[in-house]
């Protein structure tokens, strides 16, 4: 009768998967960068130049250190639900005045999350099958 010899590659396999999810993670956090900064609308550059992404543990984050972001990305006034339904008036940094009823949604981080759906799934396949 011949000798059986077992291998446990179990240890090997898990890392090599591991890898090659946090490879993925980066990945997807960069392609969803660069989807969030191609909707992203443009004034002075200085939103769409904050947007930034972060893996962290078994996700990967997309967004921006901008106060204001919030405010393009959900809107405000009465374009935000449940937000001020009365116009306010400002003042611009040249001393002119202004009235608004707030400023309509742009969102850029949402859609970049959630609208490449598909394309996470390939960068993960990829790095699984070929990483």
């Amino acid at each position: 009768m011949a000798d059986i010899e077992i291998t446990d590659n179990s240890e090997e396999i898990i890392a090599k998967i591991k890898a090659a999810k946090k490879r993925a993670l980066e990945r997807i956090g960069m392609t969803a960068e660069s989807f969030a900064k191609k909707l992203c609308p443009v004034d002075t550059g200085g939103l769409r130049n904050s947007i930034s992404h972060k893996v962290h543990n078994d996700d990967a984050y997309i967004g921006t250190n901008k106060e204001y972001g919030a405010y393009v990305e959900l809107g405000t006034g009465k374009y935000y639900p449940g937000g001020r339904q009365t116009p306010w008036v400002y003042k611009d940094e040249k001393g002119k005045w202004h009235i608004t009823h707030g400023q309509r949604a742009q969102p850029y981080l949402k859609p970049a999350a959630t609208n490449h759906a598909q394309t996470y799934k390939n960068i993960v396949e990829d790095e699984m099958k070929n990483g």
